[in-house]
């Protein structure tokens, strides 16, 4: 399948923690997911994404997802698409009729954090959080703080 087109590829699957590696959180498929405590403590991870999300996708895409008059509601949209398809559309953009999302490809504000809007979205969409910043968060795993130095130093 190439990036950009509407074919659809295999649905996400239960976004349910099953792996835990540096503080990050995968689903069974090895897909990345979020994870929330039963006090309401979310991952770094869906946390970060949270601070992502509103920094560069809340003004096309809505507050929290939600959508808007010209793009679709993002926590709706990842329970059809898997990461990989998420994943793409952010780098490599998309066209559907009228409506255009930009390719994200050079911006390191979103590439840097792709699994963490991702599991962030997810989140929203399944009601594990509510809208709004996350009250409570786990502490910045080391591993973050190295890939997102590494990341954002990249030419």
């Amino acid at each position: 399948m190439s990036v950009g087109t509407s074919a659809m590829a295999e649905a996400p699957g239960d976004p349910k923690a099953v792996k835990s590696t540096d503080g990050k959180y995968f689903d069974a498929k090895g897909d990345p997911t979020y994870n929330v405590a039963a006090d309401g403590t979310v991952d770094w991870y869906t946390f970060s994404g949270y601070r992502r999300y509103h920094a560069e996708c809340h003004v096309c895409h809505g507050p929290n997802g939600g959508g808007s008059t010209y793009a679709p509601a993002l926590k709706d949209s990842v329970k059809r698409f898997n990461y990989a398809e998420f994943a793409g559309i952010v780098i490599g953009g998309r066209q559907n009729g009228n409506s255009v999302m930009p390719a994200f490809a050079d911006n390191k504000n979103a590439v840097c954090y792709i699994d963490d809007l991702y599991v962030y979205l997810r989140a929203l969409s399944t009601g594990a959080i509510q809208a709004g910043r996350p009250e409570k968060k786990e502490a910045r795993p080391e591993a973050f703080a190295k890939a997102e130095a590494e990341c954002m130093s990249a030419k």
